[in-house]
């Protein structure tokens, strides 16, 4: 599990495979000193496996699955990638709980300056954009971000000089795509108040539960 506070920005050095599979070689950050083979880390959103540790850098596997819901398809080398490593049970969740696991891409539409901060229009599919809602959370690339407001087919955020600085949010150009999680917490929600009758939630239950 992630925060989706980004530790560190870096990037690619290599990548080898194909549709079916590639890996990834990214270098080690500085402060990424803990790292051992079998870590989880973030890549861009994307949780993955470090398999191999060698020569300063981290190779992972990404699986054709994978490649299929995120951005990782059109990845090259050179290209920047926000990193985080797994979470400490023990550490300030000053995001929210990412699990690294992309649920689809989005489209960057439109960027306006306002004032210091940078508003960011995103286009997102209607089977995701059910579980965005005004001021709840979404992770952009990995990015913990508040939704500032919901339309017809779009999101947007509002990017501070802080998260500019220290993400590759702002390297993110009109047509561009960035891999989407949307908060885990609105699809359990649904699960529990879906029509079968394991989980459902109703009136009968909160009343036996002491609710109501």
């Amino acid at each position: 599990m992630f925060t989706g506070i980004i530790e560190a920005v870096g990037e690619v050095k290599g990548v080898r495979g194909n549709d079916k599979g590639i890996s990834l070689q990214i270098p080690i950050p500085e402060s990424f000193d803990d790292i051992k083979i079998g870590d989880s880390i973030s890549v861009s959103g994307v949780c993955l496996t470090a398999k191999v540790i060698n020569g300063g850098t981290f190779s992972a596997d990404v699986s054709s699955e994978t490649i299929s819901r995120t951005t990782f398809g059109r990845i090259k080398p050179g290209g920047r990638v926000n990193l985080e490593r797994a979470m400490r049970l023990s550490d300030r969740l000053g995001g929210h709980i990412v699990s690294g696991h992309i649920d689809g891409t989005s489209k960057l539409k439109e960027r306006r300056d306002k004032g210091e901060s940078v508003r960011l229009s995103f286009s997102l599919e209607k089977e995701l954009l059910r579980y965005v809602i005004n001021k709840g959370s979404i992770a952009i690339d990995g990015i913990s971000l508040t939704v500032n407001e919901v339309g017809d087919g779009t999101f947007t955020v509002n990017i501070i000089p802080h998260t500019a600085q220290n993400t590759t949010i702002l390297y993110k150009k009109a047509g561009d795509e960035v891999n989407i999680e949307v908060d885990i917490i609105g699809k359990y929600v649904e699960k529990l108040l879906g029509k079968g009758k394991e989980g459902k939630i109703d009136r009968s239950f909160l009343s036996e539960h002491g609710f109501l």
